[in-house]
């Protein structure tokens, strides 16, 4: 069995803990029953051998899969990732999408992915990135009575994302300390306006004012300082073409949107001003989680 789910971008400026994309870029892992347990990691994070022994989608499958047929089982898993872990492109979310979906399929039990979606709130209760990486394209989402609700909108051919990933990463946990406690009712009316407006913008493909939807006074400013040099992938960004510009997640990737051709232009200038970053012309995903038998 094989299963693969996508990068994500959230927050996408104003839409924090409620905006999220998916990106092509995915993280698939292999699997069938053994005699023994083995774990096999390719690409990303296949120099940490610490993840061979703790690995969290191993954890996560293995409650699950326990607790769907109430037996322990060996498998030989065989991940082959893509996504850079701690950069704010969804890591996190795709192991767990991907562990609970597999657990599902070991134990031959179709699941929804709706429900897939639902139980992953146990391990990442902010919907903007667990959602996309299930359902792929753009979404909304919110929580209500510890369950997703959200609107789809697939995303057509015409545009690309560029993203910037730099050479440190940005701890979500810590970079949150940073946010403000509270927020004045200007800022929030601020975020609550463009975040409608963004969500609109997407949904009637009117891209050309998604530079202005987009802007956000939450959390981005607090969170670039860490790494200041993200103001000047913006500004370089916007000045080359860019439809948007955001922080993706929390950091430290940045996520741009273009035209599809503006991206190798961007991607270009960006690659000659930030030679230590890594730059990527991605295409965008509607698929989200696949499961292919």
């Amino acid at each position: 069995m094989v299963i693969s789910v996508p990068a994500t971008s959230a927050n996408l400026g104003p839409g924090f803990d409620s905006l999220g994309l998916a990106l092509d870029l995915r993280n698939k892992v292999e699997f069938f029953p053994s005699k023994f347990h083995s774990v096999s990691i390719k690409g990303e994070g296949e120099e940490n051998i610490k993840l061979k022994g703790n690995n969290l989608f191993i954890s996560i499958f293995n409650e699950h899969y326990v607790m769907l047929t109430k037996k322990k089982q060996n498998f030989r898993f065989t991940f082959y990732n893509q996504i850079p872990m701690s950069r704010g492109l969804g890591s996190s979310s795709a192991v767990i999408v991907s562990a609970i979906a597999s657990a599902y399929e070991a134990a031959g039990i179709k699941v929804s992915k709706r429900r897939i979606l639902n139980n992953a709130l146990a391990y990442e209760n902010h919907p903007d990135n667990i959602t996309p990486a299930v359902m792929g394209g753009f979404n909304v989402a919110v929580l209500e009575k510890n369950k997703v609700y959200s609107q789809k909108k697939h995303l057509p051919s015409c545009i690309k994302a560029v993203v910037v990933i730099p050479n440190k990463p940005i701890s979500t946990a810590k970079s949150r300390t940073s946010l403000p406690r509270s927020y004045s009712k200007e800022n929030a009316v601020f975020n609550l306006s463009h975040s409608s407006l963004t969500t609109a913008c997407f949904f009637n493909e009117d891209w050309e004012m998604l530079k202005i939807a987009s802007q956000d006074r939450f959390h981005q400013r607090a969170r670039m300082k860490a790494l200041p040099e993200l103001f000047y992938v913006q500004k370089t960004a916007y000045e080359n073409g860019a439809l948007m510009s955001t922080l993706s997640g929390s950091g430290s990737t940045f996520f741009n949107m273009v035209y599809n051709e503006d991206a190798q232009r961007l991607s270009n200038k960006l690659s000659q001003k930030f030679p230590d970053f890594s730059i990527k012309i991605l295409n965008f995903d509607n698929n989200g989680l696949i499961i292919e038998r």
